[in-house]
C-alpha cells in the first residue's frame, strides 16, 4: 500500500470512528428514558377472561384496538380502548352500552356501519362485566393528555384544545 493511500484509509477510520462516537453519545444526552408502555388494566385475570369472550363475541376487534387484542396490520376505524377506562368510569360505562343509541352518549362522525353499536340487548351481567373491564384499562398519568386527544380527535375530527 502506497503513503497516499495510507493517508487516505487513515483520514476514513478516523472520520468513521468520530461519526459513530458522535452519534453515540448524541442519542444518549438528550433522549429521555422510556417510559415503557402506558397502559394497565386494574382487572383480575377472571374478569379481563370474561370481558374477551363478550369483547371477541360481538366482533369489537373490527372496529376497535386493545393492546392485549390487536392485529398490527389491520387497520381500525373506531378509538383505541387502550386506557380508556382513566377517561370513564364503571358506570359511565355501563350507560352506554345499555343505550338504545350510544351516539347520544358520545356522538361520532365515524361511517353509520364504523358507529358503535348499541349492546343494550345484552344480558345485564354481560353489559356490568363490559363496563367493569373497561373501566379497569387505565394509562398512566404521563400518557393521558395524549390519550385524550387521540380519541377526540378520532371521533370528532377537530383539534383538541383541552
Amino acid at each position: 500500500m502506497k503513503r497516499g493511500e495510507k493517508i487516505t484509509l487513515g483520514v476514513i477510520v478516523v472520520a468513521v470512528l468520530a461519526t459513530a462516537a458522535y452519534n453515540l453519545f448524541a442519542r444518549g444526552a438528550d433522549k429521555e428514558a422510556d417510559k415503557g408502555i402506558p397502559f394497565h388494566s386494574t382487572a383480575t385475570s377472571e374478569l379481563a377472561r370474561e370481558a374477551m369472550v363478550i369483547y371477541k363475541r360481538n366482533d369489537c376487534k373490527d372496529c376497535h384496538t386493545l393492546w392485549t387484542e390487536r392485529d398490527m396490520l389491520q387497520s381500525v376505524p373506531a378509538p383505541a380502548l387502550d386506557g380508556i377506562g382513566s377517561l370513564h368510569d364503571e358506570e359511565w360505562f355501563y350507560r352506554y352500552f345499555s343505550a338504545p343509541n350510544p351516539q347520544e352518549i358520545v356522538p361520532s362522525r365515524l361511517k353509520k356501519q364504523y358507529r358503535m353499536p348499541s349492546f343494550a340487548h345484552l344480558p345485564e351481567t354481560e353489559r356490568r362485566t363490559l363496563a367493569r373491564y373497561m373501566a379497569s384499562l387505565k394509562v398512566d398519568d404521563w400518557y393521558l393528555p395524549e390519550t385524550r386527544k387521540a380519541e377526540y380527535e378520532k371521533l370528532t375530527g377537530k383539534d383538541y384544545r383541552p
